[in-house]
């Protein structure tokens, strides 16, 4: 039997069909905030520019994404709903190209951050639109479609971009997303219509004051989150003065939002107890996604020396995991509750970080299967009822406003999670290898049969004090390695503590929820 959908008013179309515009869209824009991650090396190469400055190409995309989408329900009021999402995809495809096609670093930043202009009103008016068109009962089994879209595509981003980098070349893991756009944006055009209240309005103000200061906010935030491991954080007087400049535009953005009488972001949805407490749960769990996804292809790659794109691979179990978790969510939601699952799905979240702080430099790309295994299907248990019983109290008119407010504290969730995971790896590191040099002395029998062992082997190619030589350095080396693997094993393990923490926050969620207006 076929669902009439909500906003599908002009014809009788069936939600999963509407829904297959939308999720092709926001796979696109979600694999794009990870696919250039491998290719930066090649891309530094060919800019002439260190790796340090390529991290720019990622940055850019952020920040620029992460600025426009508290912004999505002002412009959606602006130009009506459809015709905003029909713009947004068609900016993020053109600037796709200009991304292939850049020749110099200013080229490439400028079609990164026009991506990021027209991805960032993607991802909130999917959201809006999916939770729409469903009705309550069949609701749970979309967000979990939707939840799988979101968490899978940065996933798969690694180890696609390195797979299309190796066989073809760096361009065209932006060039893919030509014939994709164009036939998301055509679907959209056919299959999309808008409800009276997502429709165009007359006398739409914009809040400049707020659009500055929120910009502002962003961009020094993630200039101190960028740099300020390497920085020594606020060891260095231009990150304190940075972070002072990004705190005063967050206090003067708040402030403005509260006062404004038609603010950029309705802050009034976060009265909500669900989404307040949802929303908080969904920053958490982004950090953890993102740092992760983010740590182990890099720890594989340090440590092991492993390919760009073997790395990636080491991603696939997370993916199969997502997968098994989207089909458990829609099966069971209905009989378990949501909240039991979302606190399964953090216990499995934890246990996975658990097996990840067990991990070894001699381990084979199988043994971190299961635990990214356990990561995928942890995070999708948690995250897609956490998406759906976080706005179930809301109604739908305030549903594009709050996925805009949600998922820019998710972005800011995931940049904070990011950078404190690098931070946390160089700490720890710090503090092992202090502790294991202790070892590195004569007094310590261990230490002078090694020693002896290396000299031995090193003497039939050179002279023995140059082997001995030889013999130490090996020692300290393997020393750097173990302390170095401590800094991500420790890393892993307050993943599962923070997964655990949060615990309390799902327990303060109600499963009442609101009747929903369409009109």
């Amino acid at each position: 039997m076929e669902i009439i959908t909500p906003n599908a008013n002009k014809q009788n179309f069936n939600p999963w069909i509407v829904m297959i515009p939308v999720m092709l869209t926001v796979f696109m824009f979600a694999l794009d905030e990870t696919i250039s991650n491998v290719a930066l090396p090649y891309m530094a190469g060919s800019f002439s520019i260190s790796h340090n400055e390529s991290t720019w190409i990622i940055t850019s995309y952020l920040v620029a994404s992460g600025i426009v989408i508290p912004a999505v329900d002002f412009f959606s009021k602006l130009f009506g709903r459809k015709a905003y999402f029909m713009i947004s995809v068609a900016i993020f495809t053109l600037a796709s190209v200009l991304c292939g096609l850049a020749t110099s670093m200013p080229m490439m930043l400028v079609g990164r951050a026009l991506q990021g202009i027209g991805g960032g009103g993607i991802m909130p008016i999917g959201q809006a639109i999916i939770f729409e068109i469903f009705p309550k009962e069949k609701r749970t089994k979309a967000m979990a479609v939707f939840g799988l879209g979101v968490v899978v595509a940065p996933i798969m981003g690694p180890a696609l971009g390195g797979w299309i980098t190796e066989n073809w070349s760096w361009p065209f893991i932006y060039f893919i997303n030509l014939p994709f756009g164009l036939i998301a944006f055509s679907l959209i055009k056919k299959l999309i219509f808008d409800p009276p209240y997502a429709k165009k309005q007359a006398n739409v103000t914009m809040d400049y004051q707020g659009f500055f200061f929120l910009a502002v906010w962003l961009l020094t935030l993630q200039i101190v989150l960028d740099k300020g491991n390497d920085a020594d954080w606020f060891g260095a007087a231009w990150i304190c003065k940075t972070f002072a400049i990004s705190m005063l535009a967050f206090i003067s953005f708040i402030t403005i939002q509260i006062k404004h009488p038609k603010p950029l972001v309705d802050l009034s949805v976060l009265k909500d107890g669900n989404f307040f407490f949802g929303t908080l749960t969904l920053m958490v769990l982004m950090g953890v996604m993102m740092a992760s996804s983010a740590i182990l292809p890099s720890m594989l790659q340090n440590l092991m020396g492993y390919t760009s794109f073997l790395s990636g691979i080491s991603m696939v179990p997370r993916g199969a995991g997502c997968l098994c978790a989207s089909i458990v969510t829609g099966t069971l939601s209905s009989k378990v509750g949501e909240k039991t699952l979302i606190i399964a799905g953090l216990i499995i979240l934890g246990i996975g970080g658990l097996m990840f702080g067990e991990i070894n430099t001699h381990i084979a790309l199988a043994n971190i299967a299961i635990p990214n295994f356990l990561f995928g299907l942890g995070m999708i248990m948690a995250m897609v009822p956490m998406l759906n019983l976080s706005c179930s109290t809301l109604t739908n008119e305030q549903q594009t406003n709050a996925a805009g407010v949600q998922n820019l504290l998710k972005n800011v969730g995931a940049a904070i999670g990011t950078s404190l995971s690098t931070t946390m790896i160089s700490r720890f590191s710090q503090v092992h290898q202090y502790m294991l040099v202790k070892n590195l002395n004569f007094d310590n029998l261990a230490y002078t049969n090694k020693l002896e062992a290396l000299s031995g082997t090193f003497e039939s190619m050179t002279d023995s004090a140059t082997a001995e030589y030889m013999g130490q350095f090996q020692i300290y080396h393997e020393m750097v390695q173990q302390s170095t693997l401590w800094g991500y094993v420790e890393t892993f393990r307050y993943f599962a503590l923070a997964a655990i923490i949060i615990i309390p926050l799902v327990l303060l969620i109600k499963n009442k929820t609101r009747t929903q207006r369409t009109s």
